[in-house]
C-alpha cells in the first residue's frame, strides 16, 4: 500500500533544497538533481529522458519553492523560464539521503551442504510454474534469492526446454548454440561433451560479460555415474571473508586469466578478472573460477605465490563437502542456476553403460531479475 509522506519545512542552502518530513525524516534534493528529475524531462511515451541537463549552468537554482494547492513540490528556476512540479511521494520513494542511510540487505540467501537435507525446499513443478504467475515468481524467487532451483517433471523431448524458459525471456544465443548438447561425442571441444568429471566450475568465464544463468534440461540419464554437484559460491566467499581475510582480499584484489581453449573456434576469447568480484555495496557479485580454463597466469611475480595459494584454498573449499551438495537428475528434471554464482559439476559416468543426454541453455541475469520485479511489482498493484 502506498505511504502518504508529507513535508513539513523546506530549506534552501547552496546546494540543496533540505526537507523535514512529517514522520521526523530529513532529505537533501541537489538542484541539479531536481531539475534532471522533473517530471516533464521524460517523454510520455518512450519514458526516455529527453531534457539534456548539459544544457544548463552549475549554478542553477530554485528562485522559489514551495508546496501548492495540489499538495506538490513546485520550483521556479533561476534560468531556463521554467516550473516544475514534484510529487511528494516520488520524492520520498526516490530519496538517496534516506536509502544511503539504510542499512545494506542482501538478497541472497547463502547456504552450505544442509541444503543437501532439504532438497525439496528447491524443487518446482514444471506445470506449475506453466500455469500460473504464481509458480514462475516462485521459480525466479528460488533462482534469484538462492541461486538454484530444480524444475520437476518437465517434458523429455528435444527443444523442449524453450517453451517453459520462454515463459521468463529470450534465452542467450552463444557459439555453442542453443540448446547445446551435453553429450559423449568423438573429438569433444569441451569437457562437458565427455564422460570425464567436471570439477565444480563456472560456464564461459573467458566471457567479459558470462552467461547469468544456465539451465540444464535431463532428457536421458541411464548410464553409471554422471551425479551432478553443486556449490555456493557466494558462501565459500562470505567463510574466507569472515575468516581468512588476506586470502579472501587477493581473491578479490587480483585479477586472474580465463582463456577459450575451443580448437574449432576461429576467435581467441580471453578475460582477465578476479575471483571473486563484488558490488558498489559490497555484496557479491560473481564468482569466476574454472581450473579447466584458467590460462598461465602473468600476474606480478612477487604476487605470484600469494596469488596460487589462494587460489589453491579457495578451489578446495569449493569442493569441500561442508559445503557443496551432490544429487542425480533424471529424466524431466531442470536444474537451474546463477552461473555467476554457483559452481556446478559432475562424477565421471560409463558411456557403455547407458545413455546421458542434457540439453543447456544460458539467460543473461537482467532477464531473472527484470522478470521477477515486473511480476510482483503486477502483483502488487493488483491487491
Amino acid at each position: 500500500m502506498e505511504q502518504n509522506f508529507t513535508i513539513k519545512n523546506i530549506t534552501k542552502n547552496s546546494t540543496n533544497l533540505e526537507v523535514d518530513w512529517s514522520d521526523g525524516k530529513k532529505s537533501k534534493f541537489n538542484y541539479l538533481w531536481l531539475r534532471d528529475n522533473c517530471p516533464t524531462a521524460h517523454d510520455k511515451d518512450s519514458r526516455h529522458r529527453m531534457f539534456n541537463i548539459l544544457k544548463v549552468s552549475n549554478n542553477i537554482n530554485p528562485k522559489k519553492f514551495a508546496v501548492n494547492n495540489e499538495g506538490k513540490l513546485e520550483i521556479e528556476w533561476s534560468e531556463g523560464d521554467h516550473i516544475s512540479y514534484y510529487d511528494q511521494n516520488w520524492l520520498r520513494e526516490n530519496c538517496y539521503t534516506i536509502k544511503n542511510n539504510l542499512k545494506y540487505k542482501s538478497p541472497y540467501q547463502l547456504w552450505d551442504n544442509s541444503l543437501q537435507n532439504d532438497l525439496k525446499s528447491i524443487e518446482i513443478e514444471h506445470d506449475e510454474i506453466m500455469s500460473s504467475d504464481e509458480g514462475l515468481i516462485r521459480w525466479l524467487e528460488l533462482l534469484h534469492h538462492t541461486g538454484i532451483a530444480i524444475v520437476k517433471n518437465a517434458p523429455t523431448e528435444n527443444n523442449s526446454g524453450f517453451k517453459i524458459l520462454n515463459r521468463i525471456s529470450h534465452t542467450r544465443e552463444t557459439f555453442f548454440k542453443t540448446p547445446f548438447e551435453v553429450i559423449n561425442i568423438p573429438k569433444p571441444n569441451n569437457s562437458a561433451y565427455t564422460a570425464h568429471a567436471l570439477r565444480n566450475h563456472m560456464d564461459l568465464p573467458w566471457f567479459e560479460t558470462p552467461p547469468g544463468y544456465q539451465f540444464l534440461h535431463c532428457l536421458v540419464n541411464s548410464a553409471t555415474g554422471g551425479d551432478s554437484s553443486a556449490v555456493d559460491g557466494f558462501a565459500v566467499a562470505d567463510y574466507l571473508r569472515k575468516n581468512e581475510k588476506e586470502i579472501f582480499d587477493t581473491l578479490v584484489n587480483v585479477h586472474l586469466k580465463f582463456r577459450d581453449m575451443d580448437y574449432t573456434q576461429e576467435s581467441v576469447r580471453s578475460y582477465y578478472a578476479p575471483a571473486i568480484s563484488l558490488t558498489k555495496d559490497n555484496d557479491y557479485h560473481d564468482i569466476r573460477f574454472s581450473v579447466a580454463t584458467m590460462d598461465a597466469l602473468d600476474c606480478h611475480p612477487d604476487l605470484m605465490d600469494k596469488v596460487y595459494k589462494a587460489h589453491h584454498r579457495f578451489g578446495n573449499l569449493l569442493h569441500d563437502d561442508q559445503f557443496q551438495i551432490k544429487f542425480r537428475l533424471g529424466p524431466g528434471d531442470i536444474f537451474s542456476f546463477n552461473n555467476r554464482r554457483l559452481l556446478h559439476g559432475r562424477t565421471e559416468y560409463d558411456p557403455n553403460s547407458g545413455h546421458r543426454h542434457l540439453q543447456g541453455y544460458y539467460m543473461d541475469r537482467d532477464e531473472i531479475i527484470g522478470r521477477l520485479r515486473y511480476l510482483k511489482n503486477s502483483v502488487n498493484s493488483n491487491q
